[in-house]
């Protein structure tokens, strides 16, 4: 089905219901929940996602696994979306986290994911019902991604990472986050890191990563993106960059 919403469909009795979308540039989906899990699955442009817990970017052939009753938000950039809503039983067999996770989309699981949205809601073809079954197995198979930016319950660091956000750069020094929350190098770092599971650099890192990965979506060059991010040369970033994600930053902006 296609430009649909799941709350027409989620009494359908299978384990999945595949849905398409298009969304206008820069469309916000407000903060909503699903009884079943999610896939979303963008085939163009690039979605963010937003939940108590953390931010996540999605960048074009990637898809985003949002577990069953999970509050989210979602901002789309030029995307059309393919979804699979499955089943919360079917669901915690395929992937044990609970919380939102960007995933790898191989070309079988894209050409899948394309194909169960022409299916029947009511599929019951040996065909059919053979083709969801290689969806889910493939969907089991993916590697997650590293493109979450975890986020703390603490009103003050809270803000603080929020304040990094909208211009992050990878010297800012873990001292002066301290001195701001009026607390010694050392007790901000165990307190960082029990709030958001990450050590203050490895987040700092990610951080200017999936900034990144938005940038160069964009079309931002790769030089560009260095010289904001605070690196000396757009090779110092790159080699980070392909170290971080397993593709240089040429793959996305190739992929825009």
């Amino acid at each position: 089905m296609r430009n649909s919403h799941i709350d027409e469909y989620d009494h359908i009795d299978r384990d999945v219901v595949a849905l398409g979308n298009d969304y206008a540039q820069r469309f916000v989906l407000p903060e909503h929940r699903h009884r079943r899990a999610q896939l979303l699955y963008g085939a163009t442009g690039l979605m963010h996602v937003a939940t108590q817990a953390g931010e996540w970017v999605v960048p074009p052939q990637h898809a985003v696994w949002i577990p069953p009753n999970t509050a989210h938000s979602v901002k789309f950039v030029g995307v059309s979306t393919r979804s699979l809503y499955i089943e919360p039983v079917c669901a915690a067999a395929l992937r044990e986290s609970d919380r939102c996770r960007v995933i790898s989309v191989s070309p079988l699981l894209r050409q899948l994911l394309i194909e169960a949205v022409d299916l029947p809601l009511l599929y019951a073809s040996d065909r059919d019902r053979a083709l969801v079954q290689l969806l889910l197995l493939e969907l089991a198979a993916m590697p997650a991604q590293e493109f979450d930016i975890p986020l703390p319950q603490h009103p003050a660091l809270l803000a603080q990472c929020q304040n990094f956000l909208q211009a992050p750069t990878i010297h800012d020094p873990a001292d002066r986050w301290a001195n701001t929350l009026f607390m010694s190098p050392s007790t901000f770092r165990r307190h960082f890191l029990q709030q958001t599971g990450l050590s203050f650099s490895a987040w700092r890192q990610r951080a200017c990563v999936v900034t990144a990965l938005a940038w160069l979506v964009a079309g931002k060059s790769v030089n560009d993106v260095a010289l904001s991010l605070g690196y000396d040369s757009s090779s110092a970033f790159s080699t980070m960059f392909r170290r971080v994600t397993g593709q240089a930053p040429s793959f996305y902006i190739d992929h825009n």
